[in-house]
């Protein structure tokens, strides 16, 4: 997808991002648990889409910034977040319009897996980070990825760095994305070279309280995990 494809499906991909599974129920909460006490901290939300993130987070009393590629998925954020909320429109594979060390942690929430190079975006996360402080990740899973890959009767190079095309449904449309899959040693490389230190690996499970407002995804993702955390930290 391009800016204007998702600046297309922006209030679409806002209303289901509020309430899915993957997202409301799975993976925010687990990247929230992560942050853990973020009162008073600068944070960027690197990859901001429509905010739910950062709403959560400025509820907890942080001082947030966010950018996104898309114009149209800040619009729906800022419905959400007020007119004054620091939110702007940024390519991470770009320089960032933030000064060096600007913030005490960043956030990159379901973003990377998009990308197929790390280094540009990772050097400027590790940038506008303050020395010491934290880079947190969540991108999907490499296993559940090549399992996946394996289950449509495909046999990919689980070594390499491939796009995987993938339709996926907004609202009433589907839209058609590309995912970069990438085993974990080429990830845990990019980090160590962009100047972080791995200091938390996480594989939450799914939270107990989606059993009864997701069955069928609960029992798929019970006993295997469909995300993969990182808590990273600047050099």
């Amino acid at each position: 997808m391009t800016p204007s494809d998702y600046d297309a499906v922006a209030q679409a991909y806002a209303a289901d991002n509020e309430k899915s599974f993957a997202n409301a129920y799975y993976e925010r909460p687990a990247t929230l648990a992560l942050a853990g006490e973020v009162a008073g901290r600068r944070i960027l939300d690197a990859g901001c889409g429509a905010g739910p993130l950062f709403a959560a987070l400025r509820d907890r009393g942080a001082i947030v910034s966010g950018v996104d590629v898309s114009a149209g998925m800040l619009e729906q954020a800022r419905l959400r977040l007020g007119a004054a909320a620091d939110l702007r429109v940024a390519d991470l594979a770009d320089p960032l319009p933030f000064p060096d060390a600007e913030f005490d942690d960043v956030i990159a929430s379901l973003v990377l897996h998009y990308l197929k190079d790390w280094d540009p975006p990772l050097a400027e996360l590790r940038r506008v980070l303050r020395p010491g402080e934290r880079l947190i990740v969540s991108v999907n899973h490499p296993a559940a990825d090549y399992y996946l890959d394996r289950l449509a009767g495909r046999r990919p190079d689980y070594y390499s760095t491939r796009a995987n095309p993938a339709r996926w449904p907004v609202g009433d449309q589907m839209v058609e994305v590309t995912f970069w899959n990438r085993p974990l040693h080429a990830m845990t490389d990019a980090f160590t070279a962009a100047g972080f230190q791995i200091s938390v690996v996480s594989e939450p499970p799914v939270p107990p309280e989606a059993r009864d407002l997701f069955p069928g995804e609960f029992a798929r993702y019970a006993d295997a995990p469909n995300f993969l955390f990182f808590v990273l930290q600047a050099e």
